[in-house]
């Protein structure tokens, strides 16, 4: 038969329990304190990214100096970073010349910081014959003399605005086209014909 305690005895096993308890308390309160200072040194940076007025996506990297502290998609729900002043840049995808933004950006303990930006772009195409017939060539696209990217014939190109060198080739043909502009919103078709 099991020997249970009597009142006394239980009496007497309360006193450590109690003190216990307060023991593990006191050497939780300072790592539960550290967590709360590491969150409220922290900050929140939102980003939001348009192309020709309307919303885009995008990345977000935040720098401070040429180191990278946090970057991903451009987005409402933001990065979280230490507080401090940064450089935010904003890229928009799927550009051929990938088009970038720097903003400053300070960040508050406990704040929300906003970063924003806006593109204005335009649709390149060449369409390119042979004959009369549809050739598979392509296009080199330029811009101050620096290479950006190549495009088949037929292929879009989303570019920035701005004033590009665009050179078509086809087999052991080469054409210089020239400067070819780029306006916000616009759709310029270029038709080339080879003999």
């Amino acid at each position: 038969m099991a020997r249970q305690a009597s009142p006394s005895q239980r009496d007497e096993m309360t006193p450590p329990t109690r003190y216990h308890l307060v023991l593990l308390a006191l050497c939780l309160l300072p790592g539960l304190a550290a967590g709360r200072a590491i969150a409220t040194d922290q900050g929140l940076v939102k980003c939001h990214i348009s192309e020709n007025s309307k919303s885009a996506s995008g990345r977000l990297v935040i720098k401070a100096g040429d180191r990278v502290i946090a970057e991903g998609a451009c987005r409402e729900a933001g990065l979280r970073v230490p507080a401090g002043k940064y450089t935010a840049i904003v890229g928009l995808d799927g550009v051929l010349d990938a088009p970038e933004a720097r903003r400053s950006v300070t960040v508050a303990p406990g704040q929300t910081a906003r970063v924003s930006a806006d593109f204005a772009t335009g649709v390149l195409q060449l369409v390119f014959t042979q004959g009369g017939k549809p050739a598979a060539g392509m296009a080199i696209i330029r811009r101050s003399g620096k290479q950006i990217g190549t495009v088949a014939s037929g292929v879009a190109a989303h570019l920035s605005v701005g004033r590009y060198e665009v050179t078509a080739r086809y087999r052991h043909h080469r054409r210089d086209l020239g400067a070819v502009s780029v306006t916000a919103g616009g759709h310029k078709t270029l038709q080339v014909a080879f003999d």
